[in-house]
Protein backbone atom coordinates (compact mmCIF):
# COMPACT_ATOMS: atom_id res chain seq x y z
CA UNK A 1 0.00 0.00 0.00
CA UNK A 2 2.83 2.38 0.81
CA UNK A 3 4.51 1.68 -2.48
CA UNK A 4 1.22 2.36 -4.31
CA UNK A 5 0.76 5.72 -2.57
CA UNK A 6 4.36 6.56 -3.30
CA UNK A 7 3.74 5.91 -7.02
CA UNK A 8 0.59 8.04 -6.87
CA UNK A 9 2.41 11.06 -5.34
CA UNK A 10 5.24 10.72 -7.81
CA UNK A 11 3.01 10.42 -10.89
CA UNK A 12 0.31 13.02 -10.20
CA UNK A 13 2.60 16.07 -10.70
CA UNK A 14 4.03 14.50 -13.81
CA UNK A 15 0.56 13.78 -15.20
CA UNK A 16 -0.64 17.34 -14.64
CA UNK A 17 2.59 18.66 -16.11
CA UNK A 18 1.99 16.59 -19.24
CA UNK A 19 -1.65 17.65 -19.43
CA UNK A 20 -0.57 21.28 -19.32
CA UNK A 21 1.94 20.62 -22.06
CA UNK A 22 -0.71 18.95 -24.20
CA UNK A 23 -3.45 21.53 -23.62
CA UNK A 24 -3.36 22.68 -27.26
CA UNK A 25 -3.66 19.23 -28.77
CA UNK A 26 -6.76 17.30 -29.75
CA UNK A 27 -6.35 14.87 -26.82
CA UNK A 28 -6.86 17.51 -24.15
CA UNK A 29 -10.67 17.39 -24.15
CA UNK A 30 -10.61 13.61 -23.67
CA UNK A 31 -8.04 13.76 -20.85
CA UNK A 32 -9.79 16.61 -19.09
CA UNK A 33 -12.97 14.50 -18.88
CA UNK A 34 -11.06 11.93 -16.85
CA UNK A 35 -9.82 14.59 -14.43
CA UNK A 36 -13.32 16.03 -13.99
CA UNK A 37 -14.85 12.74 -12.86
CA UNK A 38 -16.51 13.07 -9.41
CA UNK A 39 -14.42 10.20 -8.02
CA UNK A 40 -10.93 10.74 -9.30
CA UNK A 41 -8.76 7.97 -7.87
CA UNK A 42 -5.50 6.18 -8.54
CA UNK A 43 -6.93 4.05 -11.36
CA UNK A 44 -8.06 7.21 -13.14
CA UNK A 45 -4.60 8.73 -12.77
CA UNK A 46 -3.01 5.62 -14.19
CA UNK A 47 -5.52 5.61 -17.02
CA UNK A 48 -4.78 9.23 -17.84
CA UNK A 49 -1.04 8.61 -17.70
CA UNK A 50 -1.36 5.62 -20.02
CA UNK A 51 -3.58 7.57 -22.40
CA UNK A 52 -1.03 10.39 -22.54
CA UNK A 53 1.76 7.96 -23.36
CA UNK A 54 -0.32 6.35 -26.08
CA UNK A 55 -1.09 9.72 -27.62
CA UNK A 56 2.58 10.61 -27.42
CA UNK A 57 3.69 7.34 -29.01
CA UNK A 58 1.03 7.46 -31.75
CA UNK A 59 2.00 10.92 -32.83
CA UNK A 60 -1.18 12.77 -31.85
CA UNK A 61 0.60 15.33 -29.69
CA UNK A 62 3.72 15.69 -31.77
CA UNK A 63 1.96 17.61 -34.52
CA UNK A 64 1.34 14.66 -36.84
CA UNK A 65 -1.90 14.16 -38.77
CA UNK A 66 -4.95 12.55 -37.15
CA UNK A 67 -5.43 8.82 -37.24
CA UNK A 68 -7.11 8.46 -40.62
CA UNK A 69 -4.88 11.13 -42.14
CA UNK A 70 -1.64 9.29 -41.41
CA UNK A 71 -2.10 5.77 -42.83
CA UNK A 72 0.77 3.38 -43.32
CA UNK A 73 2.59 3.31 -46.63
CA UNK A 74 0.88 0.07 -47.55
CA UNK A 75 -2.59 -0.52 -46.14
CA UNK A 76 -2.55 -4.16 -47.15
CA UNK A 77 0.27 -5.11 -44.74
CA UNK A 78 0.75 -4.21 -41.08
CA UNK A 79 3.53 -5.61 -38.93
CA UNK A 80 4.54 -7.88 -41.81
CA UNK A 81 1.16 -9.66 -41.88
CA UNK A 82 -1.36 -9.71 -44.72
CA UNK A 83 -4.60 -8.04 -43.63
CA UNK A 84 -7.42 -10.33 -44.61
CA UNK A 85 -11.09 -9.59 -45.18
CA UNK A 86 -11.78 -11.28 -41.85
CA UNK A 87 -9.48 -8.85 -40.02
CA UNK A 88 -11.28 -5.89 -41.55
CA UNK A 89 -14.60 -7.45 -40.58
CA UNK A 90 -13.41 -7.82 -36.98
CA UNK A 91 -12.18 -4.22 -36.97
CA UNK A 92 -15.58 -3.01 -38.23
CA UNK A 93 -17.36 -4.92 -35.46
CA UNK A 94 -15.06 -3.47 -32.82
CA UNK A 95 -15.60 0.04 -34.17
CA UNK A 96 -19.36 -0.56 -34.17
CA UNK A 97 -19.27 -1.70 -30.51
CA UNK A 98 -17.18 1.30 -29.59
CA UNK A 99 -19.54 3.80 -31.29
CA UNK A 100 -22.79 2.13 -30.21
CA UNK A 101 -22.00 0.78 -26.73
CA UNK A 102 -19.24 3.06 -25.50
CA UNK A 103 -20.17 6.31 -27.25
CA UNK A 104 -23.95 5.67 -27.27
CA UNK A 105 -24.52 6.41 -30.97
CA UNK A 106 -27.70 4.98 -32.46
CA UNK A 107 -27.53 1.48 -33.88
CA UNK A 108 -28.06 2.62 -37.51
CA UNK A 109 -25.50 5.42 -37.25
CA UNK A 110 -22.86 3.20 -35.66
CA UNK A 111 -23.43 0.43 -38.18
CA UNK A 112 -23.25 2.73 -41.20
CA UNK A 113 -20.11 4.50 -39.96
CA UNK A 114 -18.26 1.28 -39.15
CA UNK A 115 -19.10 -0.35 -42.49
CA UNK A 116 -18.44 2.68 -44.70
CA UNK A 117 -15.15 4.10 -43.45
CA UNK A 118 -12.51 1.79 -44.97
CA UNK A 119 -9.64 4.30 -44.74
CA UNK A 120 -10.26 4.86 -41.05
CA UNK A 121 -10.54 1.12 -40.36
CA UNK A 122 -7.26 0.55 -42.21
CA UNK A 123 -5.62 3.23 -40.09
CA UNK A 124 -6.92 1.57 -36.91
CA UNK A 125 -5.48 -1.77 -37.96
CA UNK A 126 -2.12 -0.12 -38.57
CA UNK A 127 -1.97 0.74 -34.84
CA UNK A 128 -2.04 -2.85 -33.60
CA UNK A 129 -0.14 -6.05 -34.15
CA UNK A 130 -2.40 -8.13 -36.38
CA UNK A 131 -0.53 -11.32 -35.46
CA UNK A 132 -2.39 -11.22 -32.18
CA UNK A 133 -6.12 -11.27 -31.48
CA UNK A 134 -7.38 -8.36 -33.63
CA UNK A 135 -10.62 -7.78 -31.72
CA UNK A 136 -8.98 -7.85 -28.32
CA UNK A 137 -6.10 -5.63 -29.41
CA UNK A 138 -8.42 -3.04 -30.98
CA UNK A 139 -10.74 -2.97 -27.98
CA UNK A 140 -7.76 -2.36 -25.74
CA UNK A 141 -6.46 0.34 -28.08
CA UNK A 142 -9.82 2.15 -28.20
CA UNK A 143 -10.18 1.90 -24.43
CA UNK A 144 -7.23 4.22 -23.93
CA UNK A 145 -7.22 6.06 -27.29
CA UNK A 146 -10.41 8.04 -27.94
CA UNK A 147 -10.83 8.64 -31.66
CA UNK A 148 -11.93 11.72 -33.56
CA UNK A 149 -15.41 10.53 -34.47
CA UNK A 150 -15.79 13.13 -37.23
CA UNK A 151 -13.22 11.29 -39.35
CA UNK A 152 -15.08 7.98 -39.87
CA UNK A 153 -18.38 9.91 -39.88
CA UNK A 154 -17.43 12.14 -42.83
CA UNK A 155 -15.90 9.20 -44.68
CA UNK A 156 -19.13 7.22 -44.28
CA UNK A 157 -20.99 10.12 -45.94
CA UNK A 158 -19.07 9.59 -49.16
CA UNK A 159 -16.11 11.94 -48.67
CA UNK A 160 -12.48 10.99 -49.12
CA UNK A 161 -10.12 11.86 -46.26
CA UNK A 162 -8.46 14.51 -48.44
CA UNK A 163 -11.89 16.13 -48.95
CA UNK A 164 -13.08 16.26 -45.36
CA UNK A 165 -9.74 17.25 -43.82
CA UNK A 166 -10.59 21.01 -43.97
CA UNK A 167 -13.97 20.35 -42.31
CA UNK A 168 -12.67 18.65 -39.18
CA UNK A 169 -13.56 20.73 -36.08
CA UNK A 170 -10.46 22.11 -34.38
CA UNK A 171 -11.50 21.50 -30.76
CA UNK A 172 -14.10 18.75 -31.02
CA UNK A 173 -13.72 14.98 -31.12
CA UNK A 174 -17.19 13.59 -30.43
CA UNK A 175 -20.21 13.88 -32.75
CA UNK A 176 -22.39 14.66 -29.74
CA UNK A 177 -20.36 17.84 -29.23
CA UNK A 178 -21.90 19.29 -32.43
CA UNK A 179 -25.57 18.69 -31.72
CA UNK A 180 -26.93 20.95 -34.49
CA UNK A 181 -24.90 19.25 -37.21
CA UNK A 182 -25.87 15.77 -36.05
CA UNK A 183 -29.55 16.71 -35.71
CA UNK A 184 -29.74 18.17 -39.25
CA UNK A 185 -27.94 15.11 -40.56
CA UNK A 186 -30.69 12.94 -39.09
CA UNK A 187 -33.38 15.15 -40.61
CA UNK A 188 -31.90 14.54 -44.07
CA UNK A 189 -31.62 10.80 -43.40
CA UNK A 190 -35.19 10.54 -42.17
CA UNK A 191 -36.40 12.48 -45.22
CA UNK A 192 -34.97 9.75 -47.44
CA UNK A 193 -31.70 11.22 -48.66
CA UNK A 194 -29.03 8.47 -48.97
CA UNK A 195 -26.30 8.83 -46.34
CA UNK A 196 -23.61 8.34 -48.97
CA UNK A 197 -24.72 11.54 -50.74
CA UNK A 198 -24.97 13.75 -47.66
CA UNK A 199 -21.19 14.23 -47.72
CA UNK A 200 -21.49 16.12 -51.01
CA UNK A 201 -24.21 18.27 -49.49
CA UNK A 202 -22.00 19.06 -46.47
CA UNK A 203 -19.13 19.96 -48.77
CA UNK A 204 -21.23 22.25 -51.00
CA UNK A 205 -23.54 23.85 -48.42
CA UNK A 206 -22.29 23.52 -44.83
CA UNK A 207 -24.70 26.21 -43.61
CA UNK A 208 -27.67 23.84 -43.75
CA UNK A 209 -26.07 21.71 -41.01
CA UNK A 210 -26.09 24.57 -38.53
CA UNK A 211 -29.84 25.32 -38.69
CA UNK A 212 -31.83 25.40 -35.50
CA UNK A 213 -34.43 22.76 -34.76
CA UNK A 214 -37.22 22.61 -37.36
CA UNK A 215 -35.68 25.02 -39.90
CA UNK A 216 -34.31 22.42 -42.32
CA UNK A 217 -37.52 20.37 -42.24
CA UNK A 218 -39.56 23.48 -43.08
CA UNK A 219 -37.33 24.23 -46.10
CA UNK A 220 -37.81 20.74 -47.47
CA UNK A 221 -41.56 21.10 -46.98
CA UNK A 222 -41.54 24.44 -48.82
CA UNK A 223 -40.31 22.74 -51.99
CA UNK A 224 -42.97 20.06 -51.67
CA UNK A 225 -45.53 22.87 -51.50
CA UNK A 226 -44.44 23.96 -55.00
CA UNK A 227 -45.97 20.72 -56.28
CA UNK A 228 -42.86 18.54 -56.19
CA UNK A 229 -43.14 15.04 -54.78
CA UNK A 230 -40.63 13.77 -52.24
CA UNK A 231 -38.53 11.80 -54.77
CA UNK A 232 -38.06 14.94 -56.88
CA UNK A 233 -37.09 17.01 -53.83
CA UNK A 234 -34.56 14.36 -52.77
CA UNK A 235 -32.91 14.34 -56.22
CA UNK A 236 -33.05 18.12 -56.36
CA UNK A 237 -31.43 18.94 -53.01
CA UNK A 238 -28.90 16.15 -53.46
CA UNK A 239 -27.74 17.67 -56.74
CA UNK A 240 -28.24 21.31 -55.70
CA UNK A 241 -27.90 21.57 -51.89
CA UNK A 242 -27.57 25.35 -52.23
CA UNK A 243 -31.38 25.43 -52.69
CA UNK A 244 -31.65 24.78 -48.94
CA UNK A 245 -29.50 27.79 -48.06
CA UNK A 246 -31.49 30.92 -47.29
CA UNK A 247 -35.12 31.31 -48.30
CA UNK A 248 -37.06 29.55 -51.05
CA UNK A 249 -35.27 30.02 -54.38
CA UNK A 250 -37.72 32.18 -56.35
CA UNK A 251 -35.96 31.65 -59.67
CA UNK A 252 -36.27 27.90 -59.24
CA UNK A 253 -39.95 28.33 -58.33
CA UNK A 254 -40.43 30.21 -61.62
CA UNK A 255 -38.86 27.30 -63.51
CA UNK A 256 -41.32 24.92 -61.82
CA UNK A 257 -44.25 27.19 -62.79
CA UNK A 258 -43.02 27.20 -66.40
CA UNK A 259 -42.82 23.40 -66.47
CA UNK A 260 -46.39 23.21 -65.18
CA UNK A 261 -47.54 25.53 -67.99
CA UNK A 262 -45.86 23.28 -70.56
CA UNK A 263 -47.51 20.21 -68.98
CA UNK A 264 -44.09 18.54 -68.87
CA UNK A 265 -44.52 17.62 -65.23
CA UNK A 266 -42.17 18.25 -62.35
CA UNK A 267 -40.95 14.66 -62.48
CA UNK A 268 -39.01 15.79 -65.57
CA UNK A 269 -36.61 17.50 -63.15
CA UNK A 270 -35.79 14.20 -61.43
CA UNK A 271 -35.08 12.51 -64.78
CA UNK A 272 -33.11 15.40 -66.27
CA UNK A 273 -30.88 16.60 -63.43
CA UNK A 274 -27.32 15.28 -63.85
CA UNK A 275 -25.67 14.52 -60.51
CA UNK A 276 -23.53 17.07 -58.72
CA UNK A 277 -23.91 20.10 -60.95
CA UNK A 278 -24.57 23.71 -60.12
CA UNK A 279 -27.42 25.40 -61.92
CA UNK A 280 -28.30 28.94 -62.86
CA UNK A 281 -32.08 28.74 -62.59
CA UNK A 282 -32.59 32.26 -63.93
CA UNK A 283 -30.71 31.41 -67.12
CA UNK A 284 -32.59 28.11 -67.47
CA UNK A 285 -35.86 30.05 -67.32
CA UNK A 286 -34.55 32.59 -69.85
CA UNK A 287 -33.53 29.75 -72.16
CA UNK A 288 -37.04 28.29 -72.10
CA UNK A 289 -38.50 31.74 -72.76
CA UNK A 290 -36.05 32.24 -75.64
CA UNK A 291 -37.07 28.93 -77.21
CA UNK A 292 -40.69 29.98 -76.81
CA UNK A 293 -39.96 33.18 -78.74
CA UNK A 294 -38.29 31.39 -81.66
CA UNK A 295 -41.32 29.24 -82.29
CA UNK A 296 -41.26 26.41 -79.75
CA UNK A 297 -44.70 27.04 -78.31
CA UNK A 298 -46.13 25.04 -75.39
CA UNK A 299 -46.62 21.51 -76.77
CA UNK A 300 -43.65 21.87 -79.13
CA UNK A 301 -41.38 23.16 -76.37
CA UNK A 302 -42.57 20.44 -74.01
CA UNK A 303 -41.71 17.80 -76.58
CA UNK A 304 -38.29 19.39 -77.12
CA UNK A 305 -37.55 19.33 -73.38
CA UNK A 306 -38.57 15.69 -73.12
CA UNK A 307 -36.39 14.72 -76.09
CA UNK A 308 -33.36 16.97 -75.43
CA UNK A 309 -33.34 17.96 -71.72
CA UNK A 310 -29.62 18.78 -71.93
CA UNK A 311 -30.45 21.85 -74.03
CA UNK A 312 -31.61 23.72 -70.95
CA UNK A 313 -30.08 21.69 -68.12
CA UNK A 314 -26.54 21.14 -69.36
CA UNK A 315 -24.66 24.33 -68.59
CA UNK A 316 -28.00 25.95 -67.64
CA UNK A 317 -28.92 26.51 -71.30
CA UNK A 318 -25.40 27.42 -72.38
CA UNK A 319 -25.69 25.43 -75.63
CA UNK A 320 -28.63 27.49 -76.86
CA UNK A 321 -26.95 30.78 -75.93
CA UNK A 322 -23.73 29.73 -77.67
CA UNK A 323 -25.69 28.89 -80.82
CA UNK A 324 -27.43 32.26 -80.85
CA UNK A 325 -24.16 34.02 -80.08
CA UNK A 326 -22.30 32.45 -82.99
CA UNK A 327 -25.11 33.14 -85.43
CA UNK A 328 -25.21 36.78 -84.35
CA UNK A 329 -21.43 36.96 -84.65
CA UNK A 330 -21.47 35.94 -88.33
CA UNK A 331 -23.87 38.76 -89.15
CA UNK A 332 -27.37 37.32 -88.80
CA UNK A 333 -30.09 39.50 -87.30
CA UNK A 334 -32.24 38.25 -84.44
CA UNK A 335 -35.38 38.06 -86.62
CA UNK A 336 -33.42 36.01 -89.18
CA UNK A 337 -32.30 33.59 -86.46
CA UNK A 338 -35.91 33.27 -85.29
CA UNK A 339 -36.97 32.39 -88.85
CA UNK A 340 -34.21 29.78 -89.13
CA UNK A 341 -35.42 28.09 -85.95
CA UNK A 342 -39.03 28.06 -87.10
CA UNK A 343 -38.09 26.61 -90.52
CA UNK A 344 -35.53 24.17 -89.11
CA UNK A 345 -36.73 22.89 -85.72
CA UNK A 346 -34.06 20.16 -85.88
CA UNK A 347 -31.37 22.83 -85.44
CA UNK A 348 -31.09 22.02 -81.74
CA UNK A 349 -30.23 18.35 -82.26
CA UNK A 350 -26.66 17.36 -81.42
CA UNK A 351 -25.84 16.16 -84.94
CA UNK A 352 -27.23 19.29 -86.60
CA UNK A 353 -25.31 21.61 -84.28
CA UNK A 354 -22.10 19.65 -84.74
CA UNK A 355 -22.36 19.97 -88.54
CA UNK A 356 -23.23 23.66 -88.22
CA UNK A 357 -20.09 24.31 -86.13
CA UNK A 358 -17.98 22.47 -88.74
CA UNK A 359 -19.42 24.55 -91.56
CA UNK A 360 -18.87 27.84 -89.73
CA UNK A 361 -15.31 26.87 -88.81
CA UNK A 362 -14.66 25.85 -92.42
CA UNK A 363 -15.90 29.14 -93.87
CA UNK A 364 -14.10 31.25 -91.28
CA UNK A 365 -10.89 29.28 -91.86
CA UNK A 366 -10.87 30.10 -95.60
CA UNK A 367 -11.53 33.76 -94.62
CA UNK A 368 -14.91 34.12 -96.32
CA UNK A 369 -16.62 37.45 -95.68
CA UNK A 370 -19.48 37.50 -93.18
CA UNK A 371 -22.16 38.52 -95.68
CA UNK A 372 -21.47 35.41 -97.79
CA UNK A 373 -21.51 33.18 -94.71
CA UNK A 374 -24.84 34.70 -93.64
CA UNK A 375 -26.29 34.09 -97.10
CA UNK A 376 -25.25 30.41 -97.08
CA UNK A 377 -26.83 29.90 -93.66
CA UNK A 378 -30.07 31.64 -94.61
CA UNK A 379 -30.52 29.82 -97.94
CA UNK A 380 -28.97 26.40 -97.27
CA UNK A 381 -29.42 25.71 -93.56
CA UNK A 382 -30.83 22.21 -94.13
CA UNK A 383 -27.74 21.25 -96.11
CA UNK A 384 -25.48 22.88 -93.54
CA UNK A 385 -26.97 20.76 -90.78
CA UNK A 386 -27.05 17.52 -92.73
CA UNK A 387 -23.55 17.48 -94.26
CA UNK A 388 -20.38 16.90 -92.29
CA UNK A 389 -17.40 18.68 -93.83
CA UNK A 390 -13.75 17.78 -94.06
CA UNK A 391 -11.06 20.22 -93.00
CA UNK A 392 -10.19 23.05 -95.46
CA UNK A 393 -6.58 21.84 -95.64
CA UNK A 394 -7.73 18.41 -96.88
CA UNK A 395 -10.10 19.93 -99.43
CA UNK A 396 -7.47 22.31 -100.76
CA UNK A 397 -5.01 19.43 -101.13
CA UNK A 398 -7.51 17.27 -103.04
CA UNK A 399 -8.52 20.15 -105.35
CA UNK A 400 -4.95 21.50 -105.61
CA UNK A 401 -6.00 25.05 -104.79
CA UNK A 402 -5.16 27.60 -102.11
CA UNK A 403 -7.62 28.76 -99.47
CA UNK A 404 -8.30 32.10 -101.16
CA UNK A 405 -9.03 30.30 -104.48
CA UNK A 406 -11.41 27.92 -102.71
CA UNK A 407 -13.13 30.89 -101.11
CA UNK A 408 -13.69 32.52 -104.52
CA UNK A 409 -15.06 29.26 -105.95
CA UNK A 410 -17.58 28.94 -103.13
CA UNK A 411 -18.66 32.58 -103.43
CA UNK A 412 -19.67 31.91 -107.03
CA UNK A 413 -21.17 28.46 -106.40
CA UNK A 414 -22.02 28.02 -102.69
CA UNK A 415 -23.47 24.55 -103.25
CA UNK A 416 -20.03 23.26 -104.15
CA UNK A 417 -19.23 23.63 -100.47
CA UNK A 418 -21.24 20.45 -99.89
CA UNK A 419 -20.40 18.61 -103.13
CA UNK A 420 -16.65 19.08 -102.77
CA UNK A 421 -16.29 18.61 -99.03
CA UNK A 422 -18.69 15.85 -98.03
CA UNK A 423 -17.05 13.22 -95.80
CA UNK A 424 -19.06 10.44 -97.48
CA UNK A 425 -16.70 7.84 -98.89
CA UNK A 426 -16.94 5.14 -101.47
CA UNK A 427 -16.19 1.49 -100.87
CA UNK A 428 -12.56 2.03 -101.92
CA UNK A 429 -12.14 4.63 -99.21
CA UNK A 430 -11.70 7.51 -101.71
CA UNK A 431 -13.80 10.65 -101.33
CA UNK A 432 -16.96 10.61 -103.40
CA UNK A 433 -16.81 13.38 -105.96
CA UNK A 434 -20.13 15.09 -106.60
CA UNK A 435 -20.18 17.27 -109.69
CA UNK A 436 -23.56 18.87 -109.14
CA UNK A 437 -25.71 20.28 -106.38
CA UNK A 438 -28.35 17.59 -106.92
CA UNK A 439 -26.06 14.96 -105.37
CA UNK A 440 -25.54 17.07 -102.26
CA UNK A 441 -29.27 17.67 -101.97
CA UNK A 442 -29.93 13.95 -102.42
CA UNK A 443 -27.53 13.22 -99.55
CA UNK A 444 -29.33 15.78 -97.41
CA UNK A 445 -32.66 14.10 -98.20
CA UNK A 446 -31.33 10.64 -97.33
CA UNK A 447 -29.89 11.91 -94.05
CA UNK A 448 -33.35 13.15 -93.10
CA UNK A 449 -34.72 9.68 -93.81
CA UNK A 450 -32.35 8.32 -91.17
CA UNK A 451 -29.53 6.92 -93.29
CA UNK A 452 -26.19 7.01 -91.49
CA UNK A 453 -23.58 9.24 -93.05
CA UNK A 454 -20.51 7.50 -94.55
CA UNK A 455 -22.24 4.10 -94.28
CA UNK A 456 -22.59 1.34 -96.89
CA UNK A 457 -26.37 1.82 -96.72
CA UNK A 458 -25.92 5.45 -97.77
CA UNK A 459 -23.79 4.43 -100.78
CA UNK A 460 -26.40 1.87 -101.85
CA UNK A 461 -29.24 4.36 -101.40
CA UNK A 462 -27.48 6.94 -103.59
CA UNK A 463 -27.56 4.38 -106.41
CA UNK A 464 -31.17 3.31 -105.80
CA UNK A 465 -32.82 6.74 -105.69
CA UNK A 466 -33.13 8.49 -109.04
CA UNK A 467 -33.84 12.19 -109.31
CA UNK A 468 -32.71 15.35 -107.63
CA UNK A 469 -33.10 15.95 -103.93
CA UNK A 470 -36.00 18.37 -104.35
CA UNK A 471 -37.83 15.88 -106.61
CA UNK A 472 -37.42 13.09 -104.06
CA UNK A 473 -38.71 15.41 -101.37
CA UNK A 474 -41.72 16.32 -103.54
CA UNK A 475 -42.61 12.65 -104.01
CA UNK A 476 -42.16 12.01 -100.31
CA UNK A 477 -44.47 14.94 -99.49
CA UNK A 478 -47.06 13.53 -101.89
CA UNK A 479 -47.43 10.44 -99.66
CA UNK A 480 -47.67 12.57 -96.51
CA UNK A 481 -50.33 14.77 -98.12
CA UNK A 482 -52.31 11.64 -98.97
CA UNK A 483 -52.88 11.16 -95.23
CA UNK A 484 -49.93 9.05 -94.04
CA UNK A 485 -47.78 9.97 -91.04
CA UNK A 486 -44.30 11.36 -91.77
CA UNK A 487 -42.54 8.60 -89.81
CA UNK A 488 -44.68 5.92 -91.45
CA UNK A 489 -43.73 7.18 -94.91
CA UNK A 490 -40.05 7.14 -93.91
CA UNK A 491 -40.36 3.48 -92.92
CA UNK A 492 -42.20 2.66 -96.16
CA UNK A 493 -39.46 4.29 -98.27
CA UNK A 494 -36.76 2.27 -96.51
CA UNK A 495 -38.68 -0.96 -97.17
CA UNK A 496 -39.49 -0.09 -100.81
CA UNK A 497 -37.04 2.59 -102.08
CA UNK A 498 -38.28 2.26 -105.68
CA UNK A 499 -41.44 4.14 -104.68
CA UNK A 500 -39.64 7.46 -105.03
CA UNK A 501 -38.29 6.66 -108.49
CA UNK A 502 -41.72 7.49 -109.93
CA UNK A 503 -43.10 10.90 -110.68
CA UNK A 504 -45.52 12.59 -108.33
CA UNK A 505 -48.29 12.27 -110.94
CA UNK A 506 -47.90 8.48 -111.16
CA UNK A 507 -47.87 8.08 -107.38
CA UNK A 508 -51.06 10.15 -107.08
CA UNK A 509 -52.81 8.08 -109.78
CA UNK A 510 -51.94 4.82 -108.02
CA UNK A 511 -53.24 6.15 -104.70
CA UNK A 512 -56.49 7.34 -106.36
CA UNK A 513 -56.95 3.91 -107.95
CA UNK A 514 -56.55 2.33 -104.53
CA UNK A 515 -58.88 4.62 -102.62
CA UNK A 516 -61.46 5.75 -105.19
CA UNK A 517 -61.70 2.78 -107.55
CA UNK A 518 -61.14 -0.08 -105.08
CA UNK A 519 -62.38 1.68 -101.90
CA UNK A 520 -59.36 0.74 -99.78
CA UNK A 521 -58.06 3.18 -97.12
CA UNK A 522 -54.70 4.81 -97.83
CA UNK A 523 -53.37 3.15 -94.63
CA UNK A 524 -53.40 -0.20 -96.47
CA UNK A 525 -50.17 0.97 -98.11
CA UNK A 526 -48.39 0.64 -94.76
CA UNK A 527 -48.54 -3.16 -94.84
CA UNK A 528 -47.72 -3.35 -98.56
CA UNK A 529 -45.78 -0.24 -99.74
CA UNK A 530 -44.45 -2.18 -102.76
CA UNK A 531 -47.92 -1.73 -104.32
CA UNK A 532 -46.76 1.67 -105.52
CA UNK A 533 -43.87 0.05 -107.42
CA UNK A 534 -46.10 -2.01 -109.77
CA UNK A 535 -46.98 -0.60 -113.17
CA UNK A 536 -50.31 1.10 -113.70
CA UNK A 537 -51.57 -1.40 -116.30
CA UNK A 538 -51.20 -4.38 -113.94
CA UNK A 539 -52.95 -2.45 -111.16
CA UNK A 540 -55.80 -1.40 -113.48
CA UNK A 541 -56.40 -4.87 -114.92
CA UNK A 542 -56.35 -6.76 -111.63
CA UNK A 543 -58.35 -4.21 -109.65
CA UNK A 544 -61.02 -4.14 -112.34
CA UNK A 545 -61.31 -7.93 -112.35
CA UNK A 546 -61.45 -8.07 -108.57
CA UNK A 547 -64.13 -5.35 -108.47
CA UNK A 548 -66.29 -7.32 -110.95
CA UNK A 549 -65.93 -10.46 -108.81
CA UNK A 550 -66.95 -8.57 -105.67
CA UNK A 551 -70.02 -7.18 -107.38
CA UNK A 552 -70.88 -10.72 -108.51
CA UNK A 553 -70.42 -12.05 -104.96
CA UNK A 554 -67.67 -14.34 -106.22
CA UNK A 555 -64.83 -12.88 -104.10
CA UNK A 556 -64.33 -11.87 -100.51
CA UNK A 557 -64.38 -8.14 -99.86
CA UNK A 558 -61.19 -6.30 -98.83
CA UNK A 559 -58.62 -8.94 -99.73
CA UNK A 560 -55.05 -7.86 -99.01
CA UNK A 561 -53.32 -5.87 -101.73
CA UNK A 562 -50.45 -8.31 -101.92
CA UNK A 563 -52.87 -11.17 -102.67
CA UNK A 564 -54.32 -9.28 -105.62
CA UNK A 565 -51.16 -7.73 -107.06
CA UNK A 566 -48.21 -10.06 -106.41
CA UNK A 567 -49.44 -13.47 -107.55
CA UNK A 568 -48.26 -14.75 -110.93
CA UNK A 569 -50.50 -14.35 -113.97
CA UNK A 570 -51.46 -18.02 -114.19
CA UNK A 571 -52.40 -18.10 -110.50
CA UNK A 572 -54.44 -14.90 -110.87
CA UNK A 573 -56.35 -16.46 -113.77
CA UNK A 574 -56.92 -19.64 -111.74
CA UNK A 575 -58.17 -17.93 -108.54
CA UNK A 576 -59.68 -14.64 -109.81
CA UNK A 577 -60.81 -15.35 -113.36
CA UNK A 578 -61.87 -18.99 -113.70
CA UNK A 579 -63.80 -18.95 -110.41
CA UNK A 580 -66.81 -17.55 -112.32
CA UNK A 581 -68.34 -18.88 -115.59
CA UNK A 582 -68.27 -15.42 -117.14
CA UNK A 583 -64.87 -14.60 -115.70
CA UNK A 584 -62.71 -15.41 -118.75
CA UNK A 585 -64.82 -13.20 -121.04
CA UNK A 586 -64.74 -10.30 -118.58
CA UNK A 587 -60.97 -10.70 -118.15
CA UNK A 588 -60.37 -10.52 -121.91
CA UNK A 589 -62.52 -7.40 -122.10
CA UNK A 590 -60.59 -5.75 -119.27
CA UNK A 591 -57.21 -6.48 -120.84
CA UNK A 592 -58.28 -4.66 -123.97
CA UNK A 593 -58.89 -1.54 -121.88
CA UNK A 594 -55.92 0.83 -121.75
CA UNK A 595 -54.53 1.66 -118.34
CA UNK A 596 -54.71 5.31 -119.30
CA UNK A 597 -58.43 5.17 -118.74
CA UNK A 598 -57.87 4.91 -115.01
CA UNK A 599 -58.33 8.26 -113.30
Amino acid sequence: MRSLLSRFHKRVPKVFEMISHFSNCGAFSAISREIERPRFNISHVCRVSYTVRCFQNDGFVSGEKPLSQNPPQSRSRFFGNQVSWGMRKEAQEVLFDYLHCTRSLGFTDAEHISKNSPHFVAALLSKINTQKDVSRSLRKFLRYNPINEFEPFFESLGLHPSEFSPFLPQHLMYLSDDGAMFENFHILCNYGIPRGKIGHMYKEARDIFSYECGVLASKLEAYENLGLNKSVVIKLVTCCPSLLVGGLDREFASVVDKLKELQVGCDWLRRSLPARRSYNWRRILETMELLDKVGYKEEKLGSLLETHPALVMEGSGKKVYVLFGRLLKVGLQMNEIYSLFIDNPEMLSDKFMKNLWKTLDFLIDIEMEMQFISNILLTRMKLVGSCSLRRPKTVCASLKVEKDELCQILKGEPLKLFSFTSESKSRTGEPVSHDSSKDAEKIAFLLKLGYVENSDEMVKALKRFRGQGDQLQERFDCLVEAGLDHNVVTDMIKRAPMILNQSRDVIERKIRSLTDHLGYPVESLIAFPAYLCYDMERIHHRFSMYMWLRESDAAKPMLSLSTIITCADHRFVKYFVNVHPEGPAVWESIKKTSSTDVS
